[in-house]
């Protein structure tokens, strides 16, 4: 019984890791890569129930699973992104946390539609209390946070957690946080071309967060690709973006991930892209959205709550 127990609890911490970085810290040592390959074999065999799984990645056979090992938690996001002609789509995986949808409309650029989890505004669990000025006041600084967005020029970017990011080393260039750079984006660029050249004027810090890299797109159908390694920025020619390092990998590698292969093969079906999103959605899916960049509306769906689905503009209902 015990050993049913381990195989269970190791199941489950497989099942929910979003990205681990190969690490000597834990007994599992697994890529992100690893951890896809693993989670898409798994399946129920039986009513016992009985599950069947295929392990991928190494591990320490000498260490013993004690509680703190089978209590580890994902160390990352674990995000789905693509860009489908006009539509660029988003799941946002991550702990149950409350969330913001942010319209901004700068004096000097241009107006956007974004979303922040504000648990990192508030510095705690749990909702905000708008009836205290404090919480509110926190609450206003969503709009330097956005974890995904869109601009009135049909750019829209979002991140996604990667186990291999590597940002370069001070060069005097202004450092700014991982999510701040979306704000930047948001703000001043109108196409991938620009948003490409604008981030290269910048040093992206992940101190206090996951290493990350982000999918680009805007309402031509152009997409890319952005992620740090080796000393520089990286940037590949792709569409859709998971939680595994792109640079240096092939098509045939990055389908080797399940939620990259259902997405890339499901672009171009009849297939609504709320649907794709719905397809690689995972236990902890906290919102899916789908910007329309020609449109510049949004819907947005909490909680894999696929009935309800919330219809946000950049431009003001008011």
């Amino acid at each position: 019984m015990r050993l049913l127990a381990a195989a269970l609890a190791v199941l489950a911490l497989v099942s929910c890791a979003s990205a681990p970085a190969a690490t000597p810290r834990g007994v599992l040592r697994q890529s992100a890569q690893d951890v896809a390959r693993t989670v898409a074999t798994l399946r129920q065999v039986d009513d016992l129930p009985l599950y069947e799984m295929t392990y991928h990645g190494g591990y320490d056979a000498e260490a013993p699973l004690t509680e703190e090992e089978l209590a580890r938690g994902s160390e990352g996001w674990a995000c789905s992104l693509f860009l489908r002609g006009t539509e660029f789509g988003r799941n946002f995986d991550w702990d149950p946390n409350p969330a913001m949808v942010v319209r901004a409309d700068p004096p000097a650029g241009h107006a956007s539609l974004s979303v922040a989890d504000v648990s990192y505004l508030l510095g705690r669990p749990g909702p905000p209390d708008l009836r205290d000025p404090r919480d509110r006041r926190r609450l206003a600084h969503a709009v330097l946070a956005p974890f995904d967005g869109m601009n009135e020029k049909g750019l829209a970017v979002g991140l996604a957690a990667t186990p291999d990011a590597e940002p370069p080393a001070d060069d005097g260039r202004v450092t700014v946080g991982s999510v701040r750079i979306i704000r930047l984006l948001l703000d001043r660029a109108a196409t991938v071309t620009e948003a490409l050249e604008l981030m290269k004027r910048y040093r992206i810090d992940f101190t206090g967060g996951p290493q990350v890299h982000y999918l680009i797109g805007d309402r031509t159908g152009r997409a890319a690709v952005v992620e740090y390694g080796q000393g520089r920025m990286n940037v590949i020619d792709d569409r859709v973006l998971t939680n595994i390092a792109m640079t240096g990998t092939s098509r045939q590698d990055r389908l080797a991930d399940a939620r990259y292969r259902m997405l890339a093969e499901g672009l171009p079906t009849r297939a609504t892209s709320l649907e794709l999103l719905r397809r690689v959605a995972q236990g902890h899916t906290r919102w899916s959205v789908v910007y329309d960049l020609a449109a510049g509306t949004a819907r947005l769906v909490t909680n894999k709550r696929w009935d309800t689905v919330h219809t946000f503009a950049i431009s003001s209902p008011g």
